[in-house]
């Protein structure tokens, strides 16, 4: 069983999260487990037509933000790595400094000790030089700073296909194929 751990802040496109579980959740040989910000539990009610606890529900485990002594708040729980979508402005910069104050933040600062794969979907515009700054920073530890950037090759007919685009890419860098996932092969 490979496991990935999931984030969520409270930037807008939780939906982004959601469509990512909702893959996940249907790949066999795959857990997720999640831990929300708060400011994610605020975005998923105001943005999206799902509640809380249905997004809870998506993933294999949920850990509640508070619980710095869950599973994932340790090295020694093998992981794949963990992706933080949307990643706010405000975890990005406790991810890139250390600040650990939450499940969410401490799961980040584990990946990122234990040398696994950390993915930010981070979502800002227009970006500032603090924001630029933490991310330089976190590149530099080889983190994939992978902001959620549309794409016209794959000839989107409807936002869900543009969501898929972009969560495909996001899954990609765990070697998972989603389906409907459109590549560039060329001209």
């Amino acid at each position: 069983m490979k496991r990935l751990v999931v984030g969520i802040s409270g930037a807008s496109c939780a939906n982004l999260a959601i469509l990512l579980l909702k893959i996940l959740r249907e790949l066999p040989g795959w857990e997720t487990h999640l831990v929300m910000s708060d400011g994610a539990r605020r975005t998923i009610e105001y943005e999206t037509p799902y509640g809380v606890e249905e997004v809870a529900a998506l993933a294999h485990v949920t850990h509640p933000a508070e619980d710095v002594g869950a599973s994932i708040a340790s090295g020694t729980f093998k992981t794949e790595g963990m992706v933080v979508i949307p990643c706010s402005m405000k975890t990005l910069a406790g991810i890139a400094h250390g600040y650990s104050d939450n499940l969410l933040l401490r799961a980040a600062d584990v990946t990122l000790k234990e040398r696994r794969k950390l993915v930010l979907v981070v979502r800002e515009t227009p970006l500032n030089l603090i924001h630029l700054q933490n991310m330089v920073g976190l590149a530099a530890m080889g983190v994939i700073v992978m902001p959620p950037v549309l794409t016209f090759y794959n000839h989107p007919k409807t936002l869900d296909d543009v969501q898929l685009h972009i969560v495909g890419k996001v899954l990609s860098e765990f070697g998972v194929e989603a389906p409907g996932f459109t590549r560039w092969t060329g001209k």
